[in-house]
């Protein structure tokens, strides 16, 4: 146990130098599983897999959650989260609300460190039709327990998310640390009430608090599960309906020190989660989505190169899929980098295509396409400028014909690229104008000298379009802007940390 928590100090500690370098505009930071019969196929496909939708005020447009970790004020790394409302005409920045430790009714105080806002999920945990969030401040301290980390509860409302009745998740009575550092959410048993994952700190390892909860933030039940092997910790987790029977599956993408240790997969069911199947190759991030429209969720991934995470800052980048069965991942797989047929830009050491990942509907076929972003990507002699490509989903999976690549230099796009910008730092496929067709929001965290950025294209029969882009900073939305790191990350059902090279 003490090796476990000497890593995962580890692991925060980067994070934290990553953050203070962004700050100052440096640059540290194979199961086999039977294809599925026509029955199961059949099955599957009435009830195929659903995006999450994030709709906090119940107006029937798809919300956007930004996370920026960084300053608030005075307090170095307190962080805050926003919320930009879906609309007719898609994400609307005048339509806001921006919520931290310093607003009326959030438990605690914006304190240096804190991190309100590292990971974020948008789930209706008390199942009132309304998504509420789930907000992590892996460093705040706690002095009764001692230890550090908490996770925050914002209750959805028809006027929007707000501080009004929010709370803490109970850390529980032990001394420990780094509660929230990792978080999702899921219907893992197929109940229909929404459950939250998460590692409730050294001493208690990983829980799933079963919904519906309570306002006063009690979980209807909570059920242990361990979810790594030996010494490993978890990279990454990654949730959805792979096996089309209507409960939200998981990957858990592990690894210790500099190696990757695999993927393992949790089938979702009446019992909860269930480890099944031998280890898939180690992962950095995923998504889950159906790239070919059989009723499965294909499980996309960024490689690790090697099998070695030290390397990822330098890769160049390669998205590799496994297709889901009903059974779980099955043997059919695809890859992709910028040197596939099709693939806009150029594959080139250290760009990392797919270091950010989300799956949904652009066009409206009814496949699901992936956004991948390429933040580290030199845009002309512009280092780290980034970038964003969409791949396109058809009835074999995803397919490099008809790819896109969008970035501050495409026409239609706002802003210039710069050097260090990150575009492409945080991706979310997303309806938030209603039309059946998803839109990309993009970040570049970078943007401003660290201030960040978040950018809104809309989905077509065509596919994404700058046309009649967005884009809008902290101060567009009244939010503090120093720093801020706006856009580090999104609300969705995956998270990815951004490996900066050293």
């Amino acid at each position: 146990m003490r090796t476990r928590t000497r890593t995962r100090a580890r692991r925060r500690n980067a994070a934290a130098v990553g953050l203070a370098a962004a700050l100052t505009g440096g640059l540290t930071l194979t199961a086999g599983a039977a294809a599925p019969d026509a029955q199961a196929a059949r099955q599957a496909a009435q009830h195929a897999p659903q995006q999450v939708r994030e709709d906090f005020n119940g107006d029937g447009y798809q919300d956007l959650a930004i996370g920026a970790p960084g300053t608030y004020g005075q307090d170095s790394s307190s962080g805050y989260v926003a919320v930009v409302y879906g609309s007719p005409t898609g994400l609307d920045p005048a339509t806001r609300t921006v919520l931290g430790q310093h607003s009326p009714g959030v438990p605690g105080t914006a304190e240096r460190g804190d991190l309100f806002g590292h990971r974020l999920v948008a789930r209706d945990l008390d199942g009132d039709g309304l998504t509420d969030l789930a907000v992590s401040s892996p460093g705040e301290s706690r002095a009764n327990p001692a230890g550090s980390g908490s996770v925050t509860v914002l209750w959805g409302a028809r006027s929007g998310l707000s501080g009004q009745g929010s709370v803490v998740v109970d850390p529980g009575e032990d001394e420990t640390y780094g509660v929230g550092d990792d978080l999702t959410g899921g219907d893992f048993d197929g109940d229909g009430a929404q459950d939250l994952l998460m590692f409730r700190g050294e001493a208690r390892g990983y829980s799933v608090l079963r919904g519906p909860f309570t306002r006063a933030g009690a979980p209807a039940s909570e059920s242990p599960v361990e979810l790594t092997t030996g010494d490993s910790y978890v990279q990454s987790l990654a949730a959805g309906d792979v096996t089309g029977d209507g409960a939200d599956d998981l990957f858990v993408l592990q690894s210790f020190e500099e190696m990757g240790r695999g993927t393992r997969f949790f089938a979702g069911g009446e019992d909860g989660l269930t480890a099944r199947g031998a280890l898939l190759p180690s992962a950095a991030t995923g998504a889950v989505g159906d790239f070919d429209k059989d009723g499965f969720g294909d499980f996309a991934y960024r490689a690790v190169p090697g099998g070695v995470v030290e390397n990822l800052p330098y890769d160049s980048g390669t998205v590799k899929v496994v297709h889901g069965t009903a059974s779980g991942p099955g043997t059919r797989t695809a890859a992709f980098t910028q040197a596939t047929a099709g693939v806009p830009g150029t594959s080139e050491e250290g760009d990392q295509f797919g270091a950010t990942l989300s799956a949904a509907d652009v066009n409206g076929d009814g496949y699901d396409d992936l956004a991948a972003g390429v933040p580290f990507e030199a845009i002309g002699p512009k280092k780290a400028a980034g970038s964003a490509v969409l791949l396109r989903g058809a009835r074999g999976g995803l397919t490099g014909t008809g790819a896109q690549a969008f970035h501050q230099d495409t026409a239609g796009v706002g802003g210039v690229a710069e050097a260090g910008d990150r575009f492409g730092g945080a991706v979310r496929l997303l309806d938030s104008s209603g039309d059946g067709k998803a839109g990309l929001a993009v970040s570049a965290p970078g943007e401003n000298g660290g201030n960040g950025a978040v950018w809104s294209l809309r989905g077509a029969s065509g596919g994404l379009t700058a046309t009649g882009s967005r884009s809008f900073g902290p101060g567009a939305l009244g939010a503090p802007a120093t720093t801020a790191r706006f856009g580090a990350s999104f609300a969705g059902p995956a998270y990815a940390p951004l490996w900066e090279p050293s």
